[in-house]
């Protein structure tokens, strides 16, 4: 249930984001009426990752990812100076979910804990809309947000087409049937040997290789509803990696190639859904977030689709830094709330790990 408040002249907004394999805690000042007119500032943001504990899984383990959110949290909290400072922050916003579960708890606990000892209002925010706030954060972007807003979303965990039709107000036009984009890059990379997160490993070893030396499938490019697969690219690389000899597997070159085809087949189902999408919605401006938003490739193709099927259309993305989670994009989700005047009740406020948008 949604509180009404009274609105200060001026947020600032403590916020805490523990979903998955990153801790991190931001404080955003948030001054004006509006998301359109306001000013912001990223007064303290810090991201503590947890990817080399879970390098040596191959991916993330759900308990372990609790269990380290737990000391860093405090560290983090600690090191932003908010304890028995309340004038550092009049607000305070928590990922609510999508995400894992337990991980989730560490950071709504601690939210519910600080919003009932200070009386400061809380704010449990959609993951998924933060990552749509991360490209919101850059004020070149902030200068030139139209709407309707086509946005792609893309992470380990979703991958999803999304109407913004304005703040706090979406339309889901298509998403991963099976796999998403982040997890397919993860599952080859970690069937290849090559690491975790898969998509940066995957890219960089891409870089020497030619993306036309396999010819792995697109699923459900030609269907004409804007929703992706990645099950079947999937099931092809590891058809093909299990064909091939172990000396071809050892191959520098073999397995560039192979990363490039892997790269080129998961960035073009991304761009010509996206593409496909705009041209039936005809949104005034585009964005491209969430962790595989970082992705060369990706920028590089999208960006030139977009200069030649869709002119005059703005191309916006997240800032270097901003593209993973981070507490900084949920705060900025929290103040498109606050500007609506919503926050929720601490004694009631729980995690939703399968939230949607």
């Amino acid at each position: 249930m949604s509180h009404i408040i009274k609105r200060p002249r001026t947020w600032k907004i403590l916020a805490i984001e523990t979903s998955c394999d990153e801790t991190s805690v931001a404080i955003l000042e948030m001054s004006g009426v509006q998301p359109a007119k306001c000013n912001i500032r990223i007064l303290h943001h810090e991201i503590a990752t947890q990817i080399p504990i879970h390098q040596r899984y191959g991916g993330v383990v759900p308990e372990v990812a609790a269990r380290t959110h737990v000391p860093e949290l405090i560290a983090l909290l600690e090191r932003a100076k908010i304890f028995g400072a309340k004038h550092r922050y009049n607000a305070i916003a928590v990922t609510r979910g999508p995400g894992l579960a337990t991980a989730l708890r560490v950071g709504v606990e601690a939210g519910r804990t600080l919003a009932a000892t200070t009386g400061v209002p809380i704010i449990g925010v959609n993951h998924l809309e933060g990552h749509l706030a991360s490209a919101w954060l850059v004020p070149e972007n902030r200068n030139v947000w139209k709407f309707p807003m086509l946005v792609l979303l893309v992470s380990g965990g979703h991958t999803e087409l999304v109407l913004m039709k304005d703040y706090c107000s979406y339309r889901i036009l298509g998403r991963t049937r099976d796999d998403a984009a982040g997890e397919a890059f993860d599952k080859t990379a970690k069937l290849m040997g090559i690491g975790y997160p898969g998509g940066p490993a995957i890219a960089k070893l891409a870089a020497n290789g030619d993306p036309t030396a396999f010819n792995f499938p697109r699923p459900m490019l030609h269907d004409p509803s804007l929703d992706l697969s990645f099950s079947g690219l999937k099931t092809a690389v590891r058809q093909t990696w299990e064909k091939l000899p172990s000396a071809r597997r050892a191959d520098l070159d073999i397995r560039a190639d192979l990363a490039a085809s892997i790269e080129q087949a998961i960035v073009d189902l991304l761009v010509k859904k996206t593409i496909r999408a705009a041209q039936k919605v005809k949104p005034a401006a585009i964005a491209i977030v969430g962790g595989v938003s970082a992705n060369y490739l990706l920028q590089k193709e999208m960006t030139n689709a977009v200069d030649d099927y869709l002119d005059g259309r703005y191309l916006l993305h997240p800032a270097k830094g901003f593209h993973t989670d981070n507490a900084a994009m949920i705060a900025a989700a929290a103040s498109w709330r606050l500007s609506i005047n919503k926050t929720d009740n601490w004694k009631t406020l729980d995690a939703k790990p399968e939230w949607d948008l």
